[in-house]
């Protein structure tokens, strides 16, 4: 009888904060803001003077409401939202361009792209589509990648297996189903169960907007684990689970292969976190036309526009805070100098170990609450990127607008686990996990910039300890141990590449290098080279922590954003952004997103029909 009340009461009061929060503030969502869509603008020159606009003290506007660290679309995200309903924002970037994991950079006249590989759930009128359409005015142009999207390759060269992933809720399983007859109960009930988690997701970002107590109130009572299946099943394994549904090893690997997408092992990955990705692709995945940088590149005048400035080469070193500690501002090094920026709101898009662990004096750092949160969380791996420019087209190279994970074999974990905890010249000559993508044949602009020529984009994921030696050297020149390493890794994933796509030869690479762990740590400021931020692994996904790390920080006036605050990737970095908005704004912007989806699509049927 208790738990019945304690459930009825739960979810009236969730009932009511989500009104609470829908109609206080607010609503950057409240009218469309899409306009006309402009050419793509292709002069790099003319693209930086949005994207690099360096710092000075001059540059920075007077009276700002909010200061955001950081460039990252959890940053850029939240700059806009707030500029949608007023706001003066300032966006600092420590490097020397603005997006984040969605910059792009130029080497030999090959443009390459650090961290958009491919985007889901964009399907017209779909609330992530039509959220992203106002956070750039519906400027940013996507284009579908191939169907099949995913290639799943499995084992050595004499006993290869491609298994094609399709997208679309009905074909998705049916083309399993041809790959693995006899197993079709196993694909139907794993899809039940992805389906059933995904939609229990709600309550992660409830946990974030209710007030603290009541978010304590139903972790502790257990009440979050009955209302929401995401929860119940957040602590079992993405192995344990699929190992339950077959015996088959190959379709276990197929279950479980987009697992580099946020960096666990399938052992220690937790099947909620998991079912948000297979969710996130079942409508299909698609590539901003004209680069990853568009992203950036149509956000930043929409902040400018409501007075704000997005500044790179603008390093915070530490955020100023008064005796009462409460969050004034941030200080930037401009070469030996300490420029003070005051604001009455500071948001940190810079990761939870860094704004808590660097940016914060000492005594704050001590701090129960503060320490509390660090408990809960740990480092994610280490990132291992490589970048191919070729000489051909995608034609002539054997290269399409779809995504390939490559694999030694099908028993994950033990590979994965042996290849982390290994020696590092071993290791390096033994890479068990390689996602390629080609971003020149994703983008149908590619061949109107760079005719001739094509880019590939490797990633894989790599022990920061092999590297840290050369952590605080010279980032162009790390000294000869270090590129010989580097050298043994590209070598190793090089002869992988080749093998699979067998147009691609030596005598055609015009340009060849590799980003390791302290590559990240340098560019986009990840503290042990990780791409996603805090560690995806099963104790992430627990109601504690969700209710525990929140935008609010247990400092006033200093927030977070991000995908430290929800989950990681592209689209979860949005989410940790419309948590904070919601949270600074008062209102549920994930309700108004939804809500001006539902009406755009009534219009649009409304005027079909007409």
């Amino acid at each position: 009888m208790w738990l019945a009340i304690g459930i009825i009461c739960a979810t009236l009061v969730i009932f009511l904060v989500k009104y609470v929060f829908t109609i206080s503030g607010p609503n950057p969502f409240g009218v469309d803001s899409r306009e006309p869509l402009k050419p793509i603008v292709h002069d790099q020159k003319l693209k930086n003077k949005t994207l690099k606009q360096g710092f000075v003290a001059s540059k920075v506007p007077e009276n700002v409401d909010a200061i955001v660290i950081g460039s990252g679309i959890g940053g850029l995200g939240l700059a806009v939202l707030l500029s949608k309903v007023g706001k003066k924002v300032l966006v600092l970037e420590q490097h020397d361009r603005a997006g984040g994991c969605c910059h792009t950079f130029t080497e030999k006249g090959f443009e390459f792209d650090v961290g958009i590989h491919y985007i889901g759930d964009l399907l017209d009128y779909k609330p992530f589509r039509c959220m992203l359409d106002q956070l750039t005015n519906g400027q940013l142009q996507w284009e579908p990648l191939e169907n099949p999207f995913d290639q799943v390759v499995l084992g050595p060269p004499d006993n290869r297996r491609v298994y094609p992933i399709y997208s679309g809720r009905t074909r998705f399983p049916e083309e399993l189903k041809k790959c693995f007859p006899g197993e079709e109960k196993a694909i139907d009930e794993y899809m039940k169960l992805v389906k059933k988690a995904a939609r229990g997701v709600w309550l992660l970002a409830m946990l974030k907007l209710c007030p603290a107590p009541l978010a304590k109130f139903l972790v502790y009572s257990g009440l979050a684990n009955r209302l929401s299946f995401f929860f119940k099943i957040a602590s079992r394994s993405l192995t344990d689970v699929v190992n339950e549904l077959t015996w088959n090893k190959d379709l276990r690997a197929v279950f479980t292969y987009i697992f580099g997408t946020y960096g666990n092992m399938p052992k220690d990955t937790s099947f909620s976190m998991h079912s948000l990705l297979v969710s996130h692709y079942l409508n299909g995945a698609w590539y901003p036309k004209g680069g990853a940088s568009e992203i950036a590149y149509h956000m930043i005048p929409i902040i400018e526009k409501a007075g704000g400035a997005v500044l790179v080469r603008a390093p915070v070193n530490r955020i100023l805070f008064n005796d009462a500690k409460e969050a004034y501002g941030v200080s930037v090094m401009k070469g030996q100098e300490e420029i003070h920026i005051h604001s009455p709101m500071v948001i940190s898009d810079a990761g939870i170990f860094n704004t808590y662990q660097k940016l914060l004096p000492k005594e704050l750092q001590a701090m129960p609450a503060i320490q509390n949160q660090l408990r809960l969380m740990k480092h994610g791996e280490g990132g291992l990127s490589i970048f191919l420019g070729l000489n051909g087209t995608k034609e002539e190279l054997g290269l399409k607008a779809d995504n390939y994970w490559i694999f030694t074999e099908n028993n994950f974990d033990e590979l994965v686990e042996k290849y982390l905890k290994g020696k590092r010249e071993e290791s390096a000559q033994n890479v068990p996990l390689l996602f390629v993508a080609s971003p020149s044949a994703k983008d149908p602009t590619w061949e109107e910039r760079s005719p001739g020529l094509s880019t590939l984009s490797l990633v894989s994921f790599a022990n920061y300890k092999w590297f840290e030696e050369w952590k605080d050297a010279k980032v162009t020149n790390r000294g000869p141990d270090y590129k010989e390493l580097k050298q043994i890794f590209i070598d190793s994933i090089l002869e992988v590449v080749m093998d699979v796509f067998p147009k691609i030869t030596r005598d055609k690479i015009e340009y060849i290098d590799a980003g390791t762990p302290i590559t990240n740590t340098h560019y986009i400021g990840a503290p042990k080279g990780e791409i996603y931020g805090a560690d995806h692994g099963i104790e992430r996904f627990s109601a504690e922590l969700n209710a525990t790390v929140r935008p609010q920080t247990p400092l006033k006036n200093l927030y977070l954003t991000g995908q430290d605050v929800f989950v990681c990737g592209f689209a979860g970095a949005l989410a940790g952004a419309l948590s904070c908005g919601s949270v600074i704004l008062n209102r549920n912007l994930h309700q108004d997103a939804i809500t001006l989806a539902k009406e755009l699509r009534f219009f649009n049927s409304k005027k079909k029909e007409e």
